[in-house]
């Protein structure tokens, strides 16, 4: 079973769907995206239907809305303006929670300095993103995932790109890392 794997990003401005570690690389512990929030889950993909792993986390955490995405330029409707979308920089008032399915992919995540912390989602990957953490989404050069979205209760889209520091959350966010 393989691990979450995840870096601080270099400052090229390159195809963004490329690795972009920094050389020499520096990775990113688990413990140290739990300092900034982020929650991480491994589980099987494979019965991801009936995997009670999966609903005992469900009920512990109250996500009872669910969606299935596919992302791949042949499934989803204006795949290139979507990836561009989904690659500002961003917060949500709410949790982001996206288990991956199948394919990979990478969030991308800032730490209490402002740094770009990549983390390579795959297979099996479950994590939770606290609102009102700046962060983004994008494909790796596969082009594809297979995500499940999870909330607690109505699904809620609305993103608001940086800079959103006047919202409440972002405070209480910000103010969490001090704590810390």
């Amino acid at each position: 079973m393989s691990v979450l794997e995840a870096w601080y990003m270099d400052e090229s401005t390159e195809d963004k769907r490329l690795p972009h570690k920094l050389h020499p690389n520096h990775p990113v512990s688990l413990q140290e995206l739990q300092d900034v929030g982020v929650w991480y889950w491994k589980l099987n993909a494979d019965i991801y239907e009936h995997d009670p792993e999966l609903q005992k986390i469900r009920e512990e955490k109250g996500y009872s809305y669910m969606d299935i995405i596919d992302v791949h330029p042949d499934k989803l409707p204006d795949y290139e303006d979507k990836l561009k979308t989904f690659y500002e920089e961003h917060l949500h008032l709410d949790d982001e929670i996206r288990y991956i399915l199948d394919g990979r992919a990478y969030f991308d995540v800032r730490d209490k300095n402002d740094r770009w912390i990549r983390i390579a989602m795959r297979k099996g990957d479950m994590i939770t993103l606290p609102a009102g953490i700046y962060h983004r989404f994008t494909m790796d050069e596969t082009n594809y995932t297979k995500a499940m979205r999870l909330f607690v209760g109505e699904p809620v889209w609305k993103a608001y790109n940086r800079p959103a520091d006047h919202f409440e959350i972002r405070r209480k966010y910000v103010d969490s890392l001090k704590c810390s």
